[in-house]
């Protein structure tokens, strides 16, 4: 369901990041070659399929445990376990890598997907924070992200938009548990029917806010998105 309000009778926006703000638009290219500089020679596409595959079941059949703690090590821990299925169906084990050097490759990795420079924005994203903050609107960000988040968003030169800025492993609490909106509430001194919330994942963006009183919208960046939503952050406006 899409929100019955208009935007003007909201007073903020809040954002979740990955696939919504931003994305890595080459990641099977930078995996292939991370790996072909190890020795390791596998197709773009065969990497590409085994991304979808792995972020299917790890990020969007995640369960939530209600009483763990969101941490760095955690958020690691996450994504290593995500990166070992993918070099296991790759057959890293058939190659002879050893235990050492697949949990070594999987930190690598982790390091190498969460440091700013592969990064990009979607077109809309500049051109859409600049429309909302003339309409007057503030603007926040809630994400399941590593510590590295500030860095990419000043990166790209976003991070001044919004306040305040909520990071899973900064807080310790990370999507769908709703304290995380909660928090957010309380940090901007907003009432949840002030607020608009957009992301891309059903359970972590949709249903979580929405336990926390906070009206939410989809936003479908890819074809496996499904469901109501839009399809361009120009529709907010």
């Amino acid at each position: 369901m899409l929100p019955q309000k208009t935007l003007d009778q909201y007073k903020a926006v809040f954002f979740d990041v990955g696939d919504t703000l931003l994305t890595i638009p080459a990641a099977r290219v930078i995996m292939q070659q991370f790996l072909a500089s190890r020795s390791f020679h596998r197709g773009e596409e065969r990497i590409g399929e085994l991304f979808t595959e792995a972020f299917r079941l790890f990020y969007y059949g995640k369960q939530i445990d209600p009483f763990e703690v969101c941490t760095p090590e955690s958020d690691r821990a996450f994504w290593m376990k995500l990166y070992r299925y993918i070099l296991q169906h790759l057959g890293v084990e058939e190659e002879r890598w050893t235990e050492e050097q697949i949990h070594a490759c999987c930190h690598e990795l982790y390091d190498l997907f969460t440091s700013p420079e592969h990064y990009a924005l979607f077109e809309d994203v500049k051109e859409c924070m600049v429309a909302l903050k003339n309409r007057g609107l503030r603007l926040g960000i809630i994400s399941n992200f590593a510590p590295t988040l500030r860095s990419i968003l000043e990166h790209k030169g976003i991070l001044h938009y919004f306040d305040p800025v909520i990071v899973s492993t900064e807080v310790g609490l990370e999507k769908p548990d709703p304290a995380i909106f909660r928090l957010s509430l309380e940090r901007s001194g907003l009432a949840a029917e002030d607020v608009l919330y957009v992301g891309d994942h059903d359970l972590n963006d949709i249903w979580a806010p929405a336990q926390a009183g906070i009206d939410a919208v989809k936003i479908k960046r890819y074809d496996y998105h499904t469901g109501d939503g839009i399809y361009s952050l120009r529709e907010l406006l």
